[in-house]
């Protein structure tokens, strides 16, 4: 709206400033003719531009002016023999600039003026001879001045129209979307709603399950493959529901409430890498790490814990055998950062904005991980934003990924 009312205004301040000035032209062109007819006299005597003469109509039923009246209005005329020479001149706007018969319509600051040649009276054109030149010269104040009110006239009311169609469009706006923030919001509770009941009867399965596997004497031995199938997949149902569940609590409330407590950030990833020390072994991964010691952080350890994991997993799971995932630790100010750099497959540069959505795995990652679920990544940007920081990735296919995380440090009490 902003651009069609600027557009809308340039091109009829344009159009109204090129009819002003067309008006204005006319009018000096006019009265350059009325002054062709003293060309004659002031060239047979210069004081005849002083002399006061009645307002009369002479042979050529024009009428002639008193040119000492110019002295009353904002305009000037200057009369030029046919080399350019000034034999005289009346009004109080003449402008000091050179003459140039070539120049019909000249402007210099705010003084506009208007060149005619005349010639000698004759039916013959080719006997008309050139008697000299007349130059018009009109001051363009009270024209700039309404051109200045017009342009003052639309910023005004362009500004309030700017105003009154935001103000209509939020409105707008607001009322056509309430449906669909009402279905938003029924979707969200509906998650929430369903991963919440879900989680009892997952845990009556997964109970039941576990019972009849510690009493493997009761089971038929055609029945023990499927009772690890069973337990599998309610394992995989219940980490789905609790990652559905963490993320309607974020979508409801936009952080995540837990108790915040100092956390010291070195031991955390240090007891990580521990955990998963076996998994990378048995893929043949070397795991490094370079953490200094006592960084402290602010936050919650069992959730920070939750989304170093997610990173690492995922690290160990896309690199392939003989490759290295590294962590590193570096304070900075009063921000941790901790790079988790791996030389697995790599992202595609056009899927790397897409890797925090929900329930998204490119086509390499899915045949590579098996079973994911698309929530780890999600999962880890929401804990990393309600912690007040941010995760980032740099990644090249082929050579690896590395992301990082930024949190805020606190001094150790």
């Amino acid at each position: 709206m902003v651009v069609i009312l600027g557009v809308s205004t340039v091109v009829v301040y344009e159009f109204v400033a090129y009819k002003l000035y067309q008006k204005l032209d006319r009018q000096m062109i006019t009265l350059a003719d009325a002054a062709a007819h003293s060309l004659l006299t002031i060239k047979a005597d210069a004081k005849a531009i002083s002399r006061r003469t009645p307002r009369n109509l002479d042979y050529d039923q024009d009428l002639d002016i008193p040119w000492q009246d110019l002295y009353n209005n904002h305009q000037g005329v200057e009369w030029f023999d046919g080399n350019g020479r000034l034999l005289g001149h009346a009004g109080r706007y003449i402008p000091h600039i050179p003459f140039n018969p070539n120049t019909k319509v000249s402007q210099h600051k705010k003084i506009r003026s208007i060149i005619i040649p005349v010639y000698s009276a004759s039916f013959i054109p080719e006997r008309k001879q050139l008697q000299g030149y007349v130059r018009v010269n009109e001051s363009i104040e009270n024209l700039q001045e309404e051109l200045d009110r017009l342009l003052w006239g639309f910023s005004c009311g362009g500004l309030i129209a700017v105003i009154l169609t935001g103000v209509s469009s939020w409105w707008l706006t607001r009322r056509s979307l309430k449906p669909v923030e009402q279905s938003f919001q029924q979707l969200k509770q509906f998650t929430a709603d369903a991963s919440h009941e879900l989680r009892s009867p997952l845990t009556v399965v997964k109970t039941s399950v576990e019972v009849m596997m510690n009493h493997p004497e009761r089971i038929h031995p055609n029945d023990e493959k499927k009772l690890k199938a069973i337990a599998s997949a309610t394992n995989q149902m219940t980490r789905l529901v609790e990652d559905l569940l963490l993320l309607a609590r974020t979508d409801a409330t936009q952080t995540l409430t837990f108790k915040w407590v100092s956390i010291p950030l070195d031991e955390l990833l240090e007891d990580l890498m521990d955990l998963l020390q076996l998994q990378a072994d048995v893929k043949g991964i070397i795991l490094k790490s370079e953490i200094p010691e006592e960084v402290f952080v602010k936050g919650n350890p069992v959730e920070l814990k939750r989304l170093f994991s997610n990173l690492l997993e995922n690290a160990l799971q896309y690199t392939p055998t003989g490759g290295t995932v590294s962590v590193r630790v570096i304070r900075r100010d009063r921000f941790v950062f901790v790079s988790i750099n791996d030389t697995g497959i790599g992202i595609a540069p056009e899927d790397i904005p897409l890797i925090f959505n929900r329930f998204w795995r490119a086509e390499k990652a899915r045949s590579h991980r098996e079973g994911g679920l698309g929530l780890g990544l999600a999962i880890a940007a929401a804990i990393a934003h309600a912690h007040s920081g941010e995760i980032t990735v740099k990644s090249q296919v082929g050579v690896g990924s590395s992301f990082q995380v930024r949190l805020l440090a606190v001094l150790k009490t």
